[in-house]
């Protein structure tokens, strides 16, 4: 599996239908490390730039930190498409999600927990939005 926007083609938004949900892969990573089969470097390794979008621009939420027990995670959302950066655009809000959803694009999206204090982060899920149908259902 890929995580490129290319794997998600066909996929949509919908009701949360076409969501893929990266919760197994977590508790996975999660239970090894508490098992001690990995370290805490190797799971606390968010890019500075994904640490600075979490402290700036996260969406909080109530859940802690599985690894440092200490802080909440932020969830920091991504947007990949036509007429977006190469890098891809950084999602602030709700009403910026909506906005970008308008204009019909085939879009990639991707929503990244992160601990600001640890540095700990995964996908947490990936969806399409826009594209062609989005267009017909308008």
């Amino acid at each position: 599996m890929t995580f490129r926007p290319e794997s998600l083609r066909g996929a949509t938004a919908d009701n949360g239908a076409g969501q893929i949900d990266y919760r197994l892969a977590r508790k996975m990573v999660v239970d090894q490390f508490h098992a001690g089969r990995l370290s805490r470097v190797e799971v606390c390794d968010a890019h500075p730039e994904l640490l600075r979008a979490a402290r700036n621009v996260g969406e909080a939420t109530a859940e802690d930190c599985p690894i440092c027990e200490e802080s909440k995670v932020v969830l920091v959302s991504y947007a990949f498409g036509p007429r977006l950066p190469a890098s891809g655009t950084c999602v602030t809000s709700r009403a910026q999600m909506a906005k970008l959803a308008r204009h019909g694009r085939d879009l990639a999206c991707y929503v990244v927990e992160v601990c600001p204090e640890c540095s700990w982060n995964h996908l947490a899920r990936t969806f399409r939005m826009g594209g062609r149908a989005a267009s017909v259902r308008r």
